[in-house]
């Protein structure tokens, strides 16, 4: 058991008969319960400090926890949205590829099939050459045949003939 400053206090000393000066003793009884009272106050106030910083520390200790948690979360939803990103990135890359393939392959089929156009203008272009061509030639061979020539001199008779005129014809004015 402890004492206070009222044990010290209230303490009785026996007397004896050459013992000490009672009011020395009483003076330093009184030094002592004053000093034991400050201590005392001293230890009370130390004890609510130690209170109120075992509070602030549980306080800041709670809130490194709640810090640690929130970090931890913080982290694994960065984790989350990026193996979220990657997948979408390479959904849209997948994507990408099959819209190119898709393209290329249109590109070549539209590419083929002009290049069967052209094969089958130029066969018909040639095909028309060759007829045209051909035309030509028989309608040449028509001019520069004799028969033309007859026919080009029966007409102009006929011509001569109805019309009854003294003037001559191109061919005649020619000759002259």
């Amino acid at each position: 058991m402890s004492l206070t400053p009222v044990d010290i206090h209230n303490k009785q000393f026996t007397k004896s008969f050459r013992g000490y000066d009672e009011d020395e003793v009483n003076e330093f009884l009184d030094q002592v319960i004053k000093d034991f009272e400050s201590t005392i106050r001293q230890k009370n106030e130390l004890f609510e400090k130690v209170n109120e910083l075992e509070d602030r520390l549980n306080h800041f200790s709670n809130m490194e926890e709640t810090l640690n948690k929130s970090i931890y979360v913080a982290q694994e939803s960065a984790e989350d949205i990026k193996r979220n990103a990657n997948k979408e990135s390479q959904l849209i890359i997948r994507e990408s590829e099959k819209n190119a393939d898709r393209i290329i392959n249109d590109a070549l089929a539209k590419s083929r099939k002009i290049a069967l156009e052209t094969e089958e203008l130029k066969k018909q272009a040639s095909v028309y050459r060759m007829r045209f061509r051909m035309l030509i030639e028989s309608q040449l061979e028509m001019l520069n045949d004799e028969d033309w020539d007859k026919l080009a001199d029966s007409m102009e008779e006929a011509e001569g003939d109805e019309e009854g005129t003294d003037e001559p014809t191109a061919e005649e004015a020619e000759s002259r």
